[in-house]
């Protein structure tokens, strides 16, 4: 039944999908299958806690203006459509491996929309160029997605910022200019045009842009600092929990308005995981998974079979709920490294096949309708993402397969 409401999201309005994860949750330990203290076993701590570091210092970023700021300063360098569009996906794509998605998506909304009305381009061309960027950059780092995350905490990844960047940067970047290309071809009568832009988002909030400042040179540092001491075999593990939550240290400690930051952030993923964590631990401890595995017999394995089933299934349920599942299964049957980046990269990539696929689609949509404009259509985004997401998965497959 969750599975069924998750994949009838974008038909039937009212819900969101972490409403359905949390009745599941709460039907698994009301009906006694689970203790409430089984439930709370099943919650990673680690995760929720890296993910509340992480949502601090995005709203704050987009509280103060600093991002916005940030995003408009890239644009300057536009002088045509062209432009704009490369400084999207890799620039927009490379912040994405660093700052959550979601974050990224609220705040390039209506600065993709500004450069589309400026410049007379078709919105949506920028639009879904952002969704790409987003989607596609946020693949080569363990903190540039929910997903990635969970792989690399729930998978023990060694090293995961090194390991992330060794698997897929490269592939990445490929397929962030081979969107570009697809791009370039599908719109090519708006890439002929001249643009211009400024910078418009000015800075809301001086001193929480300063204390934004101070939490990104740490997560930076701090990153660095984790890389080195794993590098050198250093005794001490300095988790991704700590780096969030030490970098979201300032703008707690010293926002004046940190009351409302904590009001306005993203409590509802923070609910959608401790409440997935309950629901695919008894989804597991009820055998249901392993005998569906031993009855088929597939090669789950197999780089080409975790590309397509990441891809299809993220359509159904979702990509984060689908990591969820099937990254146990794949720890069971004695995962490498290599098909634990194979599962990141399948169900990130996923984004770019259907507007359903990925989170951060839905919002640029709704932003876009809150600013008066229409957001690509489920069709249209399919006739873009379709045909660029099998290419992608392509591109994986043959770098996985070197």
């Amino acid at each position: 039944m969750v599975i069924f409401l998750i994949s009838m999201r974008g038909r039937w309005k009212g819900y969101k999908i972490w409403h359905v994860m949390a009745l599941g949750a709460m039907a698994v330990v009301f009906s006694g299958y689970f203790s409430p203290i089984q439930a709370l076993e099943s919650v990673n701590i680690d995760v929720m806690l890296f993910l509340f570091g992480m949502f601090v210092v995005g709203e704050a970023l987009e509280e103060s203006g600093y991002l916005g700021q940030l995003t408009s300063w890239l644009y300057c360098r536009g002088r045509s459509v062209d432009h704009v569009v490369l400084l999207t996906l890799f620039g927009i794509g490379t912040a994405s491996a660093i700052l959550m998605n979601d974050t990224l998506a609220i705040v390039g909304t209506p600065i993709m929309l500004y450069l589309a009305s400026r410049n007379r381009v078709d919105h949506k061309l920028l639009l879904i160029t952002l969704a790409f960027a987003i989607t596609i950059g946020s693949v080569m780092s363990p903190i540039g997605n929910p997903q990635n995350l969970l792989i690399a905490v729930e998978g023990d990844v060694h090293n995961p910022f090194v390991t992330f960047a060794a698997y897929l940067i490269l592939p990445t970047l490929v397929n962030l200019f081979i969107a570009y290309l697809w791009l370039k071809l599908l719109f090519r009568e708006e890439f002929k045009k001249p643009a211009s832009a400024e910078p418009t988002v000015k800075i809301k909030d001086g001193r929480l842009a300063l204390l934004c400042k101070v939490s990104l040179a740490l997560l930076f540092l701090l990153i660095a600092l984790k890389i080195v001491l794993v590098s050198v075999g250093a005794g001490t593990d300095l988790k991704l929990t700590y780096i969030a939550l030490v970098s979201a240290a300032p703008i707690l400690m010293f926002a004046r308005g940190r009351g409302k930051l904590l009001r306005n952030m993203d409590w509802g993923t923070l609910i959608f995981f401790a409440a997935m964590f309950i629901l695919t631990a008894a989804v597991w401890e009820s055998g249901l998974i392993q005998s569906a595995i031993s009855y088929l017999g597939v090669g789950l394995l197999s780089v080409a079979v975790i590309l397509v089933v990441s891809v299809v299934l993220s359509q159904v349920m979702s990509n984060v709920p689908l990591v969820a599942l099937y990254l146990p299964i794949l720890l069971s049957l004695g995962a490498s490294t290599k098909e634990l980046m194979t599962l990141a990269a399948g169900s990130t990539i996923a984004g770019n096949f259907l507007i359903i696929g990925a989170a951060s689609n839905i919002i640029i949509i709704q932003n876009a309708e809150k600013h008066g404009k229409a957001g690509f259509g489920f069709l249209e985004f399919a006739r873009v993402g379709i045909p660029l997401t099998i290419v992608n998965i392509l591109v994986y497959w043959v770098f996985f397969s070197l």
